[in-house]
């Protein structure tokens, strides 16, 4: 039985009516928020009057809009706020402490200001949920660079004949940081709805990093591993059998046997059954068992690499389309939105948006599908551009109260301000 792609879904989400007030910049405070925008909820974003550092981070449109910070926070509600003014941050903090039962959340990662702080909020509202990333457990700060080195992955990626550490180009801690945050935020509101109490929320970005490496086992491995040291080993993934290969016409494959079936069907399709058995024989191994097929990669990678040059991209992907391996070609990020690509186009994930400062172009939605019911693509908003509708709504403050406060450059500008 085949089910039917998720479609988009105009609905209010599953979170609707819960409001969030964020206080962040780069990428995992803001991941939090969209995450939590994706699935119904008001995300109020807080930034300087001339927007948040990261608004301008690469890469850029052609007209200087940064489509780092657009992709990071779709479907939210902007205001502008000088939180350097007292009181800015006493705007931010009414705005935080209000909005009744499902107000009261702020999501963060600067502990600048006292007033925004926990327990200023909470002695104004006891019921406040505070949800913090640090960059370490002490409070000390981090970006997933630093973290990067300060954990041990870069060690072991990369060429297996790099000495030199290697990063990640996607920061992972950062966007595992972001799904934490939202994890301890709607745990926190739980827990609100059925006991009433608040709660103060903290994420150490090294931490995630720290205890993604214990759940992994690698630092358990390190603990008990009397002699050497795991280091890099290229494309090959580690453990089991599976690594790049090029096919006779120049394109590359990630290739995966993780199981004996998926094992079998690579014999089976590559013609090495025979010389598999032989040279299992000639070194007395069980190549049955994937620990045995990882310690002996390089031969046995060496026979399938054979087989894949041997053969063009038309029938290496004929032949893996009719077994259980896993299995992609390598894409590049133009091949995956270049004009004639079906893959985004057709791809129920995307829609396309108009984005102020870029224009028309296909972005994703919600990864997360309910009921078959997916949130579809929205834009990000510009500086500022909710910053009267909000405080008028949310504070009842006035156009009178409103006007005097952009006259003194507390918030926004005479453009994005309500009348």
């Amino acid at each position: 039985m085949t089910t039917a792609d998720p479609t988009p879904d105009p609905a209010p989400g599953p979170l609707a009516g819960l409001r969030v007030v964020e206080v962040s910049s780069f990428v995992a405070t803001p991941l939090c928020g969209t995450t939590l925008a994706q699935l119904g909820a008001e995300v109020i974003r807080v930034e300087p009057l001339e927007g948040a550092p990261d608004r301008t981070r690469w890469p850029l449109s052609d007209d200087g809009a940064s489509l780092y910070w657009n992709g990071l926070n779709p479907g939210k509600k902007a205001i502008a706020v000088d939180c350097t003014h007292p009181e800015g941050r006493q705007l931010v903090a009414d705005l935080v402490v209000s909005g009744g039962p499902s107000g009261g959340i702020v999501v963060t990662n600067t502990e600048r200001w006292s007033e925004l702080g926990y327990a200023a909020l909470r002695a104004r509202r006891d019921d406040v949920i505070h949800v913090l990333l640090t960059g370490r457990h002490d409070g000390g700060t981090a970006v997933d660079y630093t973290v990067q080195a300060g954990t041990g992955f870069p060690l072991v990626t990369g060429p297996e004949e790099h000495a030199a550490p290697v990063n990640g180009v996607v920061p992972a801690w950062d966007l595992a940081a972001g799904l934490h945050l939202a994890t301890g935020l709607l745990a926190a509101e739980r827990r609100r709805a059925v006991t009433g109490e608040g709660a103060e929320v903290r994420v150490a970005l090294e931490d995630v990093a720290l205890a993604t490496a214990g759940n992994l086992g690698y630092l358990a491995e390190a603990q008990l591993r009397t002699e050497g040291e795991r280091g890099s080993i290229g494309n090959h993934v580690y453990g089991t059998f599976g690594r790049d290969f090029t096919t006779a016409d120049g394109d590359r494959f990630m290739l995966v046997a993780l199981t004996p079936r998926q094992w079998s069907d690579l014999l089976g399709i590559t013609g090495l059954a025979e010389a598999v058995a032989a040279l299992a024989r000639a070194l007395d191994a069980d190549f049955s068992d994937e620990g045995a097929r990882f310690r002996h990669r390089t031969v046995l990678g060496g026979l399938v690499a054979a087989w894949f040059e041997q053969h063009d991209t038309a029938y290496v992907t004929k032949a893996l389309s009719k077994t259980r391996i896993l299995w992609s070609p390598y894409r590049s990020f133009r091949d995956l939105a270049a004009d004639d690509a079906r893959l985004l186009r057709e791809h129920p994930l995307f829609s396309t948006i108009s984005q102020p400062g870029v224009g028309e172009l296909l972005a994703p939605g919600a990864p997360v599908t309910i009921d078959g019911h997916r949130s579809a693509a929205r834009p990000a908003p510009a500086v500022g551009q909710d910053t009267g509708d909000v405080l008028a709504g949310a504070l009842g403050l006035a156009a009178e109260r409103l006007d005097d406060l952009l006259t003194r450059g507390v918030i926004g500008t005479r453009e994005v301000v309500a009348r």
